[in-house]
């Protein structure tokens, strides 16, 4: 079904761009949970996975809000206020939600699921709902803060250790169409974002889609939001007096987990010292301090001092995972052991 949302001079005028932990926090929780995920993010997923069923995340509030397929609960989704939001400003948004809104978005879930969310509660009716949607209808405000204490600790256990690496990516994409916009043309710009978007004389359609995208309801200008997690499909959302938004595939999201080139280790050894190097080139990918200690041969001892000496010098990130502390390499530490040209 082609579904078309229509621009006037204004609402291109208003078109932007913005960077959304939220919607990789929704998108990368339902690629955890979709079991044919595509290999494109393995890695990660073999990394993150067993954390999330450890801390219990593979069975709660996002479990419920967030199915492996078709709708995604708007709430969790808010407008981006700036360009480059933090997880807490988003979080804030989500904790404002009205209670209409969260109970709209309950029953579009539950026809979506074809299971009762618990929004007939609040008028005495309806059966078989889970305890934690059930709180959600009747005391949305309670809920949420709960809901958002979940966020954060899957934030910490799975984004968060990798988040420069995102977050450089996304931005990367955000810069570049922002030069495309300025060099081509919005139009230009639109009719790339991804093989189901297209751009023609005033309307922007989604081809082959089934989520809709119109003016109907939505507010003025149009919210682009990249996400490694999307991949291979675009997603929409919707609200009443809210621009629409188009959440579509970073670019580079193909490269992102690939291994990242260590060729300038020799140079950092001889400025940071050999463990302090190899620590950092096996921070590739984020580990704890028993982990760096078995695949170093260095004493756990010594890898917890050289880490804290590395995380003093910003060259390392500490993220806690249950008892243990995951450790991960910083875009400058990256930059560092990259060669440069020439």
């Amino acid at each position: 079904m082609d579904t078309g949302l229509s621009f006037s001079a204004a609402d291109l005028a208003q078109t932007r761009f913005a960077v959304s932990p939220m919607w990789e926090v929704v998108t990368g929780y339902r690629l955890l949970r979709d079991t044919a995920a595509s290999p494109l993010h393995g890695r990660w997923v073999a990394q993150v996975r067993p954390r999330l069923a450890a801390a219990g995340l593979d069975r709660g509030w996002l479990a419920e809000l967030v199915p492996a397929h078709g709708y995604l609960v708007d709430f969790l989704n808010p407008s981006p206020a700036t360009p480059f939001p933090t997880l807490g400003a988003e979080l804030d948004a989500v904790r404002a939600s009205t209670p209409e809104q969260v109970r709209r978005d309950l029953d579009t879930l539950a026809r979506s699921t074809g299971r009762d969310t618990g929004t007939q509660r609040t008028t005495g009716t309806g059966s078989g709902t889970s305890p934690r949607l059930r709180l959600l209808a009747e005391d949305p405000a309670a809920a949420l803060e709960k809901v958002a204490a979940e966020v954060e600790t899957y934030w910490e256990l799975a984004l968060a250790p990798y988040w420069a690496r995102i977050r450089k990516l996304l931005e990367a994409d955000v810069f570049h169409r922002a030069r495309q916009v300025a060099e081509h043309g919005s139009a230009h710009v639109l009719n790339e974002l991804h093989e189901t978007v297209r751009w023609d004389d005033g309307t922007l359609s989604l081809l082959r889609r089934a989520c809709a995208l119109t003016r109907d309801e939505a507010g003025a200008g149009l919210l682009l939001v990249p996400s490694v997690f999307a991949w291979p499909r675009v997603l929409t959302r919707t609200s009443a007096g809210e621009p629409p938004q188009l959440a579509y595939p970073a670019r580079g999201t193909g490269n992102l987990w690939e291994p990242r080139p260590t060729g300038a280790a020799e140079a950092m050894a001889a400025v940071l010292g050999r463990s302090r190097t190899l620590l950092l080139t096996e921070l590739d990918t984020p580990a704890s301090t028993t982990e760096l200690a078995r695949v170093s041969g260095l004493s756990t001892a010594g890898v917890s001092q050289h880490l804290t000496a590395l995380r003093d010098a910003g060259l390392v990130t500490a993220h806690r995972s249950g008892r243990s502390v995951l450790y991960a390499r910083t875009a400058v530490a990256d930059a560092l052991l990259t060669p440069t040209a020439g």
